[in-house]
């Protein structure tokens, strides 16, 4: 067995966990660019080069960016860069916030109490980041009348101007109409009274 083929089923044994990464002989361009294990730039070289390189310092050779000409690759040990990556994904899904669109309804004949007891929990779900889409169905004769609809779903926006701003504005769809409020951001409009001073 020549050195080039054990080398290749060596590096063909190793299982990855991370799709799309390759390494060793299983990179597939003929030359590419080696980065250190320090960071430090090595050069362009072939890969049988890189990977013997990369074997005598007891370490992989890792694709980091396939998409570039010639690809970078960097001589790491594989399995903590394994570990790198997938505490990288766990802390950006920690700092991911989920949205959620909340929906209210009301018809156009909706008391004003009633609106206010639903324009509360509205103001409750904008407090907890979420959108909220607000939806008024119409039945029968109400189709003709669809102004007065588009009245409430207004009014209730303005009732709730302080917490959150119209992401999208009253829409017909059928025998109803949506309209979609988002949160305030607190923060920009800090930013705002600050730039005013």
């Amino acid at each position: 067995m020549t050195e080039d083929r054990r080398l290749f089923e060596e590096g063909s044994s190793k299982d990855d966990g991370i799709k799309g990464v390759r390494t060793n002989f299983r990179i597939k361009a003929p030359e590419v660019r080696v980065i250190g294990e320090n960071g430090e730039m090595i050069g362009v070289m072939t890969v049988k080069q890189a990977v013997s390189l990369a074997q005598e310092r007891g370490l992989d050779l890792v694709e980091i960016n396939p998409k570039a000409i010639p690809p970078v690759c960097k001589i790491t040990d594989f399995g903590k860069f394994k570990y790198e990556r997938k505490k990288k994904e766990r802390e950006a899904r920690k700092r991911q916030t989920v949205v959620e669109i909340k929906e209210i309804k009301f018809r156009p004949t909706t008391d004003d109490h009633d609106i206010e007891v639903k324009t509360k929990n509205i103001r409750r779900f904008l407090e907890d980041k979420n959108r909220v889409k607000l939806t008024i169905r119409f039945r029968g004769r109400e189709l003709a009348h669809q102004e007065i609809g588009k009245n409430v779903l207004l009014k209730v926006a303005e009732m709730i101007s302080d917490a959150g701003v119209i992401m999208q504005e009253p829409r017909a769809d059928g025998k109803q109409m949506t309209m979609i409020i988002a949160p305030k951001d607190k923060d920009k409009d800090k930013e705002k009274e600050k730039e005013n001073e």
